[in-house]
C-alpha cells in the first residue's frame, strides 16, 4: 500500500479544481490512498473580497467556496519519547508530510514565482530536510496563471528547485500526455507539469474567469496517476532488503 498528497493553494479556485483531478488520477493507482489538504490562505477577508476572491473565514455558509471546506494543512505537533526516541505527535495526522511515498503541489503564479502562502509552508520543511525524511520520494507540482506567458515554467522550476533540496524525485508531464501539443485552442500543460490558464483582464480592461478546460483537468489527472505510479515503485524499491 502507498500513499499520495495533494497539496494546493488557490486564490480563486482554479487550483483547486485542478487538485481534484490530480486526485481522482491518483486515486486510478491501485493500492494507493489519497489524502488532499490546502494550504490556508494568508490574506486578510478585506483584500479577498475587494479581489474578488472567497474569504477564508466565510460566515455565511452559502457563500462559503466548496473547497475552503478541505482540511487545511497543519505541521504543528507535539513531541513524546517513546522508549527513548524522540517522536513527533501531529495535531492532524494526514499532515506529517514523511509519511507519503508522492506528494503533488499545486499553486498559482505571482510573479513568474511560489506565492508566500506556499512558500511559507516549504519554509517549514526544515525539520524534515535535517532528518532526510523526504528523500527519495516522488514529487510533481501543477499551476495556474493569468495569461499564457505569465510564468508558469519559471514557476514550476523554481518549486524543483526547493524540491530537489529536500530529497524529492522530480516527476513532470511527459509528452505521453499528447493532451498538452496543438496551438489550436488555449490549453496549459508542459513537460515540467500541469497547468491551466485561469484568465485576467482582456485589451479592453474587461475581467475574464477562464476555468479550467476538460483538456486542462486531463493533464492534471494524468500528472496525479503518473506521480503515484512512480512513488509506488521508488517505494517498492525502498522497501527491499539491504543487501
Amino acid at each position: 500500500m502507498t500513499k499520495t498528497l495533494v497539496l494546493f493553494y488557490s486564490t480563486w479556485g482554479h487550483i483547486a479544481e485542478m487538485a481534484e483531478a490530480v486526485k481522482k488520477g491518483a486515486e486510478q493507482v491501485p493500492g494507493n490512498t489519497v489524502v488532499i489538504r490546502r494550504v490556508k490562505e494568508t490574506l486578510p477577508d478585506e483584500v479577498l473580497g475587494k479581489m474578488g476572491a472567497p474569504k477564508e473565514n466565510e460566515e455565511n455558509e452559502e457563500k462559503k467556496a466548496a473547497w475552503k471546506r478541505i482540511p487545511v494543512l497543519n505541521l504543528s505537533h507535539e513531541e513524546e519519547v517513546k522508549n527513548g526516541v524522540p517522536t513527533k505527535i501531529y495535531n492532524d495526522k494526514d499532515s506529517d508530510l514523511s509519511q507519503y511515498d508522492s506528494i503533488i503541489f499545486g499553486t498559482p503564479t505571482r510573479y513568474g514565482s511560489i506565492p508566500h502562502q506556499m512558500q511559507a509552508v516549504l519554509d517549514q520543511c526544515g525539520g524534515y530536510w535535517g532528518a532526510n525524511a523526504l528523500v527519495g520520494k516522488a514529487a510533481g507540482v501543477f499551476v495556474s496563471s493569468a495569461t499564457q506567458h505569465g510564468g508558469q515554467e519559471t514557476t514550476i522550476r523554481t518549486f524543483h528547485t526547493e524540491l530537489l533540496h529536500l530529497g524529492f524525485v522530480i516527476v513532470g508531464l511527459p509528452y505521453s500526455f499528447t493532451g498538452q501539443k496543438g496551438t489550436s485552442v488555449v490549453k496549459g500543460g508542459s513537460p515540467y507539469g500541469a497547468s491551466t490558464i485561469a484568465g485576467g483582464h482582456d485589451e479592453d480592461g474587461k475581467f475574464v474567469n477562464r476555468t479550467p478546460s476538460e483538456e486542462d483537468l486531463k493533464g492534471a489527472m494524468y500528472l496525479g496517476r503518473h506521480v503515484s505510479e512512480i512513488g509506488q515503485k521508488l517505494a517498492e524499491i525502498d522497501r527491499k532488503p539491504k543487501q
